[in-house]
């Protein structure tokens, strides 16, 4: 576990890497570090894996809606910085929903599909109104910002090993940061908050039994050694993709913001708003033969248990998730003749 650790560490960059269960562990904890409590708001865009808002309800806190950049498909930070104006207020270097009378204690930025926000952007808004920033990586391992890796832009990021992602321990995921005394913290109450003693059990808060099992972190040690390979093949098949599409009446392949190297974790297509009528049939005709595509998410908003949750005006993302269709993008497709 230890040298899965350190080799997160020297790839990405981050003094600290704490290996967890779980990508959702992962975020739930990041969200307890920066100082969400119960009834406080956190924002998070609603276009994105059920996971994001799960985290934020496990501390019994709300789930606030935001709108997506279509260049980016993550936060817009220009239409979030004019929506904060109109609803908060900050008192005492903490920002409060005036509408709500409740604390925004957090934004999560996801990097969606593997492709970095504008974090320089959205950290302008977040020290504006005194928010702190949570990355959610949980696609991103291997992306870069500027030429940093996620996770550098934020207090503290959380990653996922899922079985899904670019690179996998079974399950799992890890708490990133450059904050020591974050990091310590995470470490204990991760381990449930157990004070280090020979023989004597005893806890001084409450804790989880979150730590990644030592098989898992084996088995990342041997995918952590294949990950620039990874990305290599997933960037590659993206530009196949992307020269496939040229010209293709009615649809774009997604490529990621000039300010990013992204993993294209997850390949997409966005169909041009004429043709959104055609994407159920698409989806059809491609999996009745084979190919597994799928639309985006729906979005969290739209959800039984977050329909009642704060938000801003979604166009963007009620527009998108007509639109996105995801395309195969295992790293392994660019050695088959498939394109």
């Amino acid at each position: 576990m230890v040298k899965f650790e350190g080799m997160l560490q020297d790839y990405t960059g981050l003094k600290h890497a704490i290996v967890a269960v779980n990508g959702t562990a992962a975020l739930h904890i990041s969200l307890l570090l920066v100082g969400v409590k119960s009834d406080d708001e956190v924002l998070l865009p609603a276009m994105t894996f059920i996971a994001t808002a799960n985290a934020v309800k496990y501390l019994n806190a709300i789930p606030h809606f935001i709108d997506v950049d279509e260049r980016t498909l993550g936060i817009d930070s220009d239409k979030l910085d004019t929506y904060l104006q109109g609803i908060c207020e900050v008192k005492q270097g903490e920002c409060f929903n005036r509408l709500t009378g409740k604390r925004i204690s957090a934004i999560v930025p996801m990097h969606t599909f593997g492709h970095s926000v504008d974090m320089d952007k959205l950290n302008v808004v977040a020290k504006k109104y005194h928010i702190p920033i949570v990355e959610d990586a949980a696609e991103s391992l291997g992306s870069l910002y500027k030429g940093q890796h996620t996770g550098h832009f934020s207090k503290v990021a959380a990653v996922s090993f899922n079985g899904n992602k670019i690179m996998t321990t079974g399950g799992g995921g890890a708490i990133l940061t450059n904050d020591d005394e974050l990091a310590q913290r995470a470490r204990h109450i991760m381990t449930t908050a157990k004070v280090p003693h020979k023989w004597e059990y005893v806890h001084d808060s409450i804790g989880y039994n979150y730590r990644m099992p030592a098989l898992n972190a084996a088995l990342g040690v041997a995918q952590l050694e294949k990950l620039d390979m990874f990305v290599k093949n997933k960037r590659a098949l993206a530009l196949r993709y992307k020269k496939s599409f040229e010209g293709v009446e009615g649809v774009k392949f997604f490529v990621e913001p000039e300010y990013a190297t992204s993993n294209y974790w997850l390949n997409a297509i966005i169909l041009e708003k004429d043709y959104a009528h055609l994407r159920n049939d698409i989806l059809e005709l491609t999996n009745n033969n084979n190919i597994m595509t799928r639309p985006v998410w729906a979005l969290l908003n739209t959800l039984d248990m977050f329909n009642d949750c704060p938000k801003m005006a979604l166009n963007i993302s009620e527009s998108l998730v007509k639109r996105i269709i995801n395309i195969p993008s295992s790293a392994h497709l660019i050695n088959r003749e498939i394109l």
